[in-house]
C-alpha cells in the first residue's frame, strides 16, 4: 500500500492509508489482543495482528502517513469524547482519531475508523475534541494554530514510550 500511494496527490494518501487501515484491521479491544486495558501498539504490532483499538489505527494511519512524506506538522492525534448512539444520545465515550491540517488556517479533515470516510472536522459534531499531540509535542488545544504545551511528548507516558519503541523498530 505504502509504494503504491507514494506518488499520489495528498488526498489520494489519506484515502489509500485510511482505507486499508479500515478495512484490514479489525477492532479488538486491548484486553483481547495484547492482556492490557491501555496498550499503545507500535504500527508494526498493529500489522503482525491485524487488530487494534482505537489506538491502534490511529497510530498506524499516523505513521504509514509519515511514511509517505506527509509533514509532522500537519498531522495530529486527537483525543475526544465521541457520542455514541443517534443524534440525541448523551451517551460518550473515550475515542481516538487523526486529523490533516492541509494549512495551519485549515479546517483539519477526520481519519477514523468509526465513520470511514474522511470528513472536515465540522461534519463530525459527534466528536468533542479533548486535546492533540503529534512526535513533536503535545498541544493546547486542536487548531493548526495551536501552541505546544510545555515538558513535549514526555507529558503523555504511552505516547512517549511507543515513539522509543517505533523508533528502535526503524521508524
Amino acid at each position: 500500500m505504502l509504494r503504491d500511494a507514494n506518488e499520489l496527490p495528498v488526498d489520494d494518501k489519506l484515502k489509500r492509508v485510511n482505507e486499508f487501515f479500515n478495512r484490514h484491521m479489525a477492532f479488538v479491544e486491548n484486553k483481547e489482543v495484547w492482556g492490557k486495558d491501555d496498550y499503545w501498539a507500535t504500527p508494526l504490532e498493529s500489522l503482525a495482528k491485524m487488530k487494534g483499538d482505537c489506538k491502534g489505527y490511529v497510530i498506524a494511519k499516523y505513521f504509514a502517513l509519515l511514511e509517505l512524506n506527509i509533514p509532522v506538522k500537519q498531522l495530529r492525534l486527537i483525543y475526544v469524547k465521541a457520542q455514541i448512539g443517534a443524534a440525541e444520545s448523551n451517551l460518550q465515550q473515550a475515542h481516538m482519531i487523526l486529523a490533516y491540517y492541509p494549512t495551519p488556517e485549515a479546517e483539519p479533515l477526520i481519519l477514523d475508523n468509526l465513520i470511514t470516510e474522511i470528513r472536515p472536522a465540522s461534519r463530525r459534531p459527534d466528536l468533542s475534541p479533548i486535546f492533540s499531540f503529534n512526535s513533536d509535542g503535545v498541544f493546547v488545544g486542536v487548531t493548526g494554530h495551536a501552541q505546544m504545551g510545555p515538558g513535549g511528548v514526555g507529558q503523555l507516558s504511552h505516547w512517549a514510550d511507543l515513539l522509543q519503541r517505533a523508533h528502535a523498530e526503524g521508524f
